[in-house]
């Protein structure tokens, strides 16, 4: 099986439930992600102080990464903390979820967080303040760090930093990774679009996106976009929410359709459906399972608030690999 290594910005998520009327009175878009100063983020904090809330070590990359090893694969994360409670947090959730971290300490900042507000139709706002997560800077990574791994995954959030990714996905393909994309939101994407397309067509062999990153990306429909994007990379991956998803690799397209279930919290959903994709590409599966095993963690995920799914729905989706592990091995002989 290949080694997983990931690379984000290290985030502890704190979920509320809200109203549209709330994200209004913010002035935060529906849907999107925005970068808050800790003065915004107190003053959130302080409006839903006696809404019930969970708190979860998070971050995009994170949650992929977790999820590979939470189903049993190899995997690393690459992220930056502060020298304080909420980043030894971090890091034991880390240990205790089977991910070997690899975090530095930035001794000035306070570990980042990710205020995701979550309205009734179960669509996730993110107020994000980076703190310590933001001190990751190019000189903090070294080729060193790629030994020994197979697939780098970044999440689009780090395109802030230019220098930074670039720098990592160079040194990533130059070790021989596979690169792994999530292009993180449709707000990221229009605001460094030329950016993240020159990234894609040098170094990217996979890509993530929902259908309003696809969008913004191709200014295309889904099935018009996941085309576009695999002509500039090996594996194209467009998520349509409740109509499933659309991988494409060379000619090959499958359209992938949703579990049916219960959507209470939409957080998290993309990152699992790349964790659960690139861990059965890790082994060694064909881009169809890979999609099927992705569509499950993402419907499992939903059911619930926050992105920690129980053991008992982590078994449900390793039952599931060990039997298309099964098949694969029967037809292969």
């Amino acid at each position: 099986m290949k080694k997983v290594l990931g690379l984000g910005n290290a985030l502890t998520d704190i979920l509320l439930q809200v109203s549209e009327d709330d994200l209004r009175e913010l002035g935060l878009p529906k849907g999107s992600m925005n970068l808050i100063s800790v003065e915004q983020a107190e003053k959130i904090q302080m409006r839903f102080a006696s809404v019930r809330k969970h708190m979860v070590a998070g971050g995009s990359a994170s949650n992929t990464i977790t999820t590979i090893a939470a189903l049993g694969g190899k995997a690393a994360f690459i992220g930056k903390v502060g020298n304080d409670g909420v980043g030894e947090f971090y890091r034991e959730d880390m240990v205790k979820n089977g991910v070997k971290p690899i975090l530095m300490t930035s001794p000035d900042k306070m570990s980042g967080c990710s205020i995701v507000l979550i309205t009734p139709d179960g669509e996730r706002t993110f107020a994000t303040y980076l703190g310590a997560a933001a001190d990751l800077h190019a000189d903090d990574i070294r080729k060193e760090a790629f030994i020994g791994y197979d697939i780098f995954h970044i999440e689009g959030y780090l395109v802030q930093d230019n220098e930074l990714i670039e720098k990592a996905i160079r040194l990533a393909k130059e070790s021989g990774c596979m690169v792994s994309l999530d292009l993180a939101s449709y707000n990221v994407v229009n605001e460094n679009h030329l950016f993240l397309k020159d990234l894609v067509r040098k170094y990217v062999d996979i890509v993530f996106a929902n259908e309003d990153e696809s969008f913004a990306y191709t200014h295309l429909n889904p099935e018009e976009s996941v085309a576009k994007i695999a002509r500039e990379c090996d594996i194209a991956v467009v998520k349509v929410g409740k109509r499933g998803s659309y991988v494409q690799q060379g000619d090959k397209l499958y359209h992938i359709g949703a579990i049916t279930t219960s959507c209470l919290d939409s957080t998290g959903a993309g990152d699992l459906y790349a964790g659960g994709f690139l861990h059965a590409l890790s082994d060694g599966f064909d881009i169809h399972k890979c999609g099927e095993i992705g569509t499950i963690a993402a419907g499992r995920v939903v059911e619930i608030v926050g992105t920690k799914l129980s053991e008992e729905n982590w078994d449900e989706i390793r039952r599931i690999c060990a039997l298309y592990r099964g098949f694969m091995m029967k037809y292969s002989l």
